[in-house]
């Protein structure tokens, strides 16, 4: 593989499997609530915060983590300024307190933090202004969670990498562009596994953490436990199938009801991340696949799964379960078919996975993160599996049924256009039902 696309997968990974404490959305706002009371400098008397739709979306139905069960963006932001640490970025709750809860708990009633809907920009748009005795600051969050684009204290203007209509996005990132099914799988296979180990292990550890956690607890309306017990009564493949489905949707259910466990995230997303490990994790265990081969598996599975949202974006109404979900049973595949001495096979049998998945469910609706995210998990991992079967027996949606094109990479591209464009609608009337206008 050539160096340089070799690089740019691995600052992929790098990029996108970042810690993150909880659901992403209001973690962003506390974070940017956190940044803006270290440039304010001061006790903040006043706070107000400006978000894109999906934010709002987002934000309104999950509760903050570490907050006590409290829900909304005021909470969020609040939370974030009192007992925040911005050095920790998408952690930065873990160190609130007690004491900082019943602050936060306090200040809200007293309407210390006011928000307002902000249209025409970016859907992951997120801007906290604070007002102390004696300074004023502003931090503005674009494109990406943890993305701080705008920064102003006093009116100074100290940070300015606002992104132009003709500017290259990210110029010092990696190129998501660049991403292809064929050679994703060949990263896959000739990655140095000291070069991603850290990443994985992290990966593995922390969401089989919350997603035992969310089989353990009572959150949300229990999707995974639920299919956990049946999967006691089931044997053979689809004891594992449901025990896949069961393991993603109880990371969901702890996270979207407030877990405090941290998670790596996979295209900005929690949900995402663990949809995209947890799968993979409970059929290597099944199967007792050597450890290189599930890195590698989990190498192949988020880099699919980050290369389908590319075309879709971070937020959208396109429920990004879909792409995770397809993402976990590439990685699957990939496993089998090594196990079963035919990896000559998993070229077209990924292709032809990522077909039939995003051609059967791609479209379902994101409407906020939920308890429901849990079930819909739960939906596409199924999805995913019965994709990935079909294929294995050589069957595949063939160019001309809906949207699938001559190839997969058209057929994702198609897809995810899509999910950016055509759902933009979807997305404004589900705002507008979620706010009762």
């Amino acid at each position: 593989m050539e160096q340089a696309l070799y690089n740019n997968h691995l600052k992929i990974l790098q990029e996108e499997l970042l810690v993150a404490l909880g659901c992403t959305e209001p973690i962003a706002i506390a974070y940017a609530g956190a940044k803006a009371r270290q440039l304010l400098g001061e006790e903040p008397r006043r706070c107000v915060v400006k978000c894109s739709g999906n934010i709002i979306k987002n934000v309104k139905g999950v509760i903050v983590p570490n907050s006590g069960g409290m829900r909304g963006i005021d909470v969020a932001a609040t939370l974030g300024i009192l007992g925040g640490d911005p050095e920790r970025e998408l952690a930065v709750l873990e160190t609130v307190t007690p004491q900082d809860i019943e602050q936060t708990r306090e200040r809200v009633s007293q309407g210390f933090c006011t928000c307002e809907l902000v249209e025409g920009v970016d859907n992951l748009y997120i801007v906290v202004e604070l007002e102390g005795e004696s300074h004023t600051a502003l931090i503005e969050i674009q494109e990406h969670h943890n993305n701080i684009t705008y920064m102003v204290r006093d009116g100074q203007v100290l940070l300015d990498n606002r992104p132009q209509p003709d500017q290259e996005k990210n110029p010092d990132g990696a190129d998501r562009m660049q991403l292809n099914v064929a050679n994703i799988l060949e990263f896959a296979n000739a990655v140095r596994l000291e070069d991603v180990r850290e990443l994985i292990a992290r990966q593995i550890a922390y969401n089989t953490a919350i997603s035992e956690e969310g089989l353990k607890g009572n959150y949300g309306v229990e999707t995974g436990r639920i299919l956990m017990e049946n999967a006691a009564d089931a044997s053979g493949l689809n004891q594992v199938r449901l025990q896949a489905r069961a393991a993603a949707a109880a990371g969901s259910d702890a996270r979207m009801s407030g877990c405090s466990l941290p998670v790596v995230i996979n295209s900005g997303s929690g949900n995402q991340g663990i949809t995209v490990t947890m799968p993979i994790v409970i059929y290597g265990r099944a199967w007792k696949v050597e450890e290189d081969l599930l890195y590698r598996a989990l190498v192949l599975g988020n880099l699919i799964s980050v290369h389908q949202k590319k075309y879709i974006g971070s937020l959208s109404a396109y429920c990004g379960a879909t792409s995770a979900a397809t993402g976990a049973a590439c990685g699957v595949a990939y496993m089998r078919l090594h196990q079963t001495n035919e990896p000559e096979r998993i070229y077209q049998v990924l292709c032809d996975t990522i077909t039939n998945s995003i051609e059967t469910l791609g479209g379902m609706v994101c409407d906020g993160a939920k308890a429901s995210c849990a079930a819909k998990i739960g939906l596409a991992v199924e999805n995913a599996l019965m994709a990935l079967e079909l294929s294995l027996a050589g069957n595949v949606f063939q160019p001309g049924e809906g949207m699938t094109m001559e190839n997969p990479e058209d057929t994702i591209a198609a897809v995810g256009r899509m999910g950016r464009v055509g759902m933009k609608s979807t997305d404004v009337e589900i705002l507008n039902i979620m706010l009762g206008n």
